[in-house]
C-alpha cells in the first residue's frame, strides 16, 4: 500500500514538474525499457521461479540448502544482469527508434541519454528481487513490502535535489536529476532489505557452481516463464510505437493512467500474488491437491471481491482523481480529461490483471509453466489486432491503446481459468460466479452514489479549489466505499466478513500489545 501511494506521489511529482509533454514522454519511454526488464527478470520470470525453487528446497531439504542455492543464483544473476546493463548503453540508441519510433530526432536524443543513465537500475532491482524472494520464502513480508517504497523515496528526494542542481527551473537538463535519482531509489530499494535477511542466517558468498541441480530447476523454470512473461512486456512496446505516432503527450497520459490502475491492483493483486506463490508451491510439493484447489480458487474470489468495486469505481471517477492526483503545475486541465479517458479503458482489465499473477503463479508451482507461455503466445497478436482495430480503424487515439490492453488482460485470464479449472477437475466456480454477482450488485449500488455526487452535490467540481476538490472526492469515496460494504453484506458476501474479522483479530493483537 505505502509502495502504492509513494509510487504516485513519484509520478505525481514529475508529472507536475515536467508537464504532459515531450519532456515526461521521453523519460517514460527511457524508463520503460529497464523497467520492462525488471518486470521480465526481476519481479517476473526470475523471481516466480527463484521463489518456487528456493521454498521447495527449504521444504525438502532445509534451510542450509536453501541458501546455497540463494548464493549460486545470486552470483550468477549478477554476472548476466551486468552484461545486459552494458548491452542496453551500447545499443540505447536502437532499441529508443524501435520503441520510439515516432520520436523526431531531438527527442529520441534525450530519450537515449536518459535510458544510459538509467540502465544499471535492472541489476540493482533484480539483486532487490531475489532478496524479495528468499525473504517472501521464510515467511518475511512485511520489510520486502516496503522496500520498492524506498525506492520511490529515493527516486523523488533524489531526483528532484539532483534535478534542481541540473536546472533550478526544471527544463530539459533537469531529467539527468531525476535519472539519477532512478538510481538512488534503486539501491536503496536493495540495501534496505539486506539486514532481515542477514538475520535469517543468510551470507551471500560468491559461487559459481552453476550445475547444481536447483539451479538448473530455476533455469528450467525461467525460459518459458521468461517467454510467457515477454509477451506482455512486447506488447507494452507495441502499445509505445503506436503512442509514439500519436503526438506528443500521448506516452504520458497512457503511463499517468495506468499508474493510477495499479493502485487497487499493486495494494489487491500483487498482494494476493505475492502471499500465494509460497504457499501454492508448498501445498503442490507436499501433493496436497485438495488444499491447493481450495486455496487457489479462495485467492481469485479474493482478487475479484476487491477490484469489482475498484473497477467501477476508477471508471465513474476517473476524471476527479486524475484532476486531484495530477492537475498540478505544467500538468493542465487538458492533459487530465485526456488522461482520465485512457483510465476509463485501463480500469476495465483491472480485475483480469489481479486474477492473473495469482493464475500463473500456481501454473509454475504445479510445474505446468509451458502453460502460460503458449497463452502467453496469442495475446501478442491479439494486442496488434485490438490496437489496430481500436486505434487506427475506430480513431479511439490511445484510449483505443487502453482498451486493447484491457481487453488482452481479461482473455488471457479467460483462458488460463477455464485451462485450470481442467487440470484441477473442479473449481468452485459456483461460488465465483455467485461473489461476482453479488459484488456486482453492491458495486452497481456504490457506482449510483459516485454519480449522483458528480452530477448533484458538485457539479462543478473542475472549477473548484484543489482542498476543495479533494475533501468532496474524498468524502465520495469514503461514502460509496461503505455503501458498497452495507450492500456486500446484506447480500452475505462471506469474503467480506472474512477479511473484516480477520482485521479485527489483528487490530485487537495490536491493540493488546
Amino acid at each position: 500500500m505505502c509502495s502504492r501511494v509513494l509510487g504516485l506521489v513519484r509520478e505525481q511529482v514529475f508529472a507536475a514538474m515536467l508537464g504532459g509533454g515531450l519532456l515526461l514522454d521521453a523519460f517514460t519511454i527511457a524508463f520503460r525499457i529497464p523497467n520492462l526488464l525488471r518486470d521480465l527478470f526481476a519481479e517476473g520470470a526470475l523471481s516466480t521461479a527463484f521463489v518456487t525453487v528456493f521454498s521447495r528446497t527449504i521444504s525438502r531439504e532445509g534451510d542450509a540448502a536453501a541458501f546455497r542455492l540463494g548464493n549460486k543464483i545470486t552470483t550468477l544473476a549478477l554476472i548476466t544482469l551486468s552484461g545486459i546493463t552494458m548491452l542496453g548503453i551500447i545499443f540505447a540508441p536502437w532499441l529508443i527508434s524501435v520503441l520510439a519510433p515516432g520520436f523526431d530526432p531531438a527527442k529520441q536524443a534525450i530519450t537515449v541519454t536518459l535510458a544510459r543513465i538509467m540502465y544499471p537500475f535492472i541489476l540493482m532491482v533484480s539483486l532487490a528481487a531475489l532478496v524479495m524472494g528468499m525473504l517472501n520464502a521464510r515467511n518475511v513480508f512485511g520489510i520486502p513490502a516496503m522496500a520498492s517504497s524506498f525506492f520511490n523515496l529515493g527516486s523523488i528526494v533524489g531526483g528532484v535535489t539532483l534535478g534542481w542542481l541540473f536546472d533550478p527551473h526544471f527544463g530539459p537538463r533537469a531529467l539527468l536529476g531525476l535519472a539519477f535519482g532512478t538510481l538512488v531509489g534503486g539501491l536503496l530499494q536493495l540495501a534496505v532489505q539486506l539486514p532481515a535477511l542477514r538475520r535469517e542466517g543468510f551470507v551471500f558468498r560468491p559461487d559459481l557452481a552453476w550445475r547444481d541441480p536447483g539451479v538448473l530447476d530455476v533455469l528450467r523454470l525461467m525460459g518459458p516463464s521468461v517467454i510467457a512473461a515477454s509477451s506482455t512486456q512486447i506488447n507494452v512496446m507495441i502499445n509505445s510505437v503506436f503512442a509514439s505516432h500519436l503526438g506528443d503527450g500521448r506516452v504520458s497520459w497512457l503511463s499517468v493512467a495506468f499508474r493510477v490502475m495499479q493502485l487497487p491492483l499493486g495494494i489487491f493483486g500483487v498482494a494476493l500474488g505475492t502471499v500465494s506463490l509460497p504457499l501454492l508451491a508448498r501445498l503442490a510439493a507436499a501433493g496436497n491437491r485438495g488444499g491447493f484447489r481450495t486455496e487457489l480458487a479462495r485467492g481469485i474470489r479474493l482478487a475479484f471481491l476487491m477490484t469489482i468495486p475498484a473497477t467501477v469505481g476508477l471508471i465513474v471517477l476517473a476524471e476527479p482523481i486524475i484532476s486531484v492526483l495530477y492537475q498540478h503545475g505544467r500538468f493542465n486541465a487538458h492533459q487530465t480529461h485526456e488522461a482520465a479517458g485512457a483510465l476509463q479503458y485501463y480500469a476495465l482489465g483491472l480485475i483480469g490483471y489481479a486474477s492473473l499473477k495469482i493464475l500463473v503463479n500456481a501454473f509454475y508451482a504445479l510445474d505446468r509453466r509451458k502453460t502460460p507461455m503458449f497463452v502467453s503466445f496469442g495475446a501478442v497478436g491479439l494486442n496488434l489486432l485490438f490496437n489496430w482495430l481500436f486505434t487506427w480503424h475506430l480513431g479511439w487515439g490511445h484510449r483505443g491503446l487502453a482498451f486493447s490492453t484491457a481487453c488482452v488482460a481479461s482473455t488471457n485470464f479467460i483462458v488460463l481459468y477455464v485451462l485450470m479449472r481442467q487440470e484441477l477437475g473442479r473449481f468452485e466456480f459456483g461460488a465465483l460466479l455467485s461473489l461476482t454477482l453479488r459484488v456486482a450488485l453492491a458495486s452497481a449500488v456504490m457506482a449510483a452514489a459516485c454519480l449522483a455526487s458528480t452530477q448533484w452535490l458538485l457539479p462543478d467540481w473542475a472549477a473548484k479549489g484543489l482542498w476543495l476538490r479533494l475533501l468532496w472526492l474524498l468524502a465520495t469515496i469514503g461514502v460509496a466505499a461503505a455503501l458498497f460494504a452495507i450492500s456486500a453484506t446484506a447480500l452475505k458476501v462471506s469474503e467480506l466478513t472474512a477479511i473484516t474479522a480477520a482485521f479485527r483479530r489483528r487490530l485487537q493483537r495490536a491493540t493488546a500489545r
